[in-house]
């Protein structure tokens, strides 16, 4: 059953929130152990952290507009605003992996000798844990909401537990095998992060094109609508979503025998099954005489 709108915004804006708070602390003890280790990759890492705080402040400016309720100027919500942090942020995610990747390759040309790196591996264990705790928080509202602006946050927070194995592992190497290793891994993020921003794209486009409700919920759209007795059939069915609403368009085939009365209290009787099952749904049903 779809969550009401009360219910979508209390859990987006605490996803939002506990990312936005993870990735003050993680900036911040992450800049500590760049300062003291000089190591390229606390850099890469503390350079991540800082794209995630980015892109979880624009989340919570842009979701306050896209949870507030239809106006007369928009009159179908402002769920699209959503789409459109999605795209904001994947273009702050390829603009820092270009960073990253330049940063890398200086490194690698000039590598330097890494100072405290035990330092280094205390934070990034503790960045781990925060992350995990923000990655948790995310999943669960992406499951039961399917929020475009999570889930594009949420792939920052997901490639920071790659991140931050890859920094160990990076430190490692650079410490006892050699210091070029600093540079490739911040090669190495650069890419992983160009490729994760276009992934962004994609899913904020899809968005912004009115793409169709996933086939499981059209599938419970077309039980629920030929479940009604008095129902003939149905055609033109069209959907799609923005925020958290979804819009369902239909035309219902009923009995051309029926009193205009009778045959649009079968549509509210229609509608009224879809909204047990979506209950912030959009309904709009158009009768046709069979």
């Amino acid at each position: 059953m779809q969550m009401t709108h009360a219910q979508y915004a209390k859990l987006v804006r605490l996803a939002a929130f506990s990312a936005f708070f993870g990735a003050i602390l993680m900036i911040a003890i992450k800049l500590f152990a760049w300062f003291v280790t000089d190591a390229s990759a606390m850099l890469a890492s503390a350079s991540d952290s800082i794209l995630d705080l980015f892109a979880s402040s624009i989340n919570l400016v842009i979701l306050r507009f896209a949870l507030a309720p239809p106006d007369e100027e928009h009159k179908f919500g402002h769920g699209k605003a959503e789409s459109l942090a999605g795209l904001l942020q994947s273009a702050f995610v390829m603009g820092s992996a270009g960073i990253l990747m330049l940063a890398g390759i200086e490194r690698v040309l000039s590598p330097v000798v890494i100072s405290q790196v035990s330092v280094g591996v205390w934070v990034t264990i503790a960045s781990l844990a925060i992350t995990f705790v923000v990655v948790a928080i995310q999943s669960m509202v992406i499951k039961k909401t399917k929020s475009v602006a999570i889930s594009a946050d949420a792939l920052h927070y997901k490639s920071d537990v790659i991140l931050n194995l890859g920094v160990l592992l990076s430190l490692g190497l650079t410490q006892y095998l050699a210091p070029e290793v600093d540079g490739i891994f911040t090669c190495l993020v650069g890419i992983y992060l160009f490729w994760g921003g276009f992934k962004i794209v994609s899913t904020s486009v899809k968005g912004l094109m009115d793409e169709e409700i996933s086939p499981e919920d059209k599938d419970k759209i077309v039980g629920i609508i030929k479940s009604h007795p008095k129902v003939y059939g149905f055609h033109d069915l069209r959907t799609r979503t923005s925020g958290p609403v979804s819009f369902i368009q239909f035309h219902l085939e009923v009995s051309g025998d029926l009193p205009l009365k009778v045959a649009h209290g079968i549509g509210d009787e229609v509608e009224a099954l879809l909204k047990v099952q979506f209950p912030n749904a959009d309904v709009i049903i158009h009768l046709d005489p069979n």
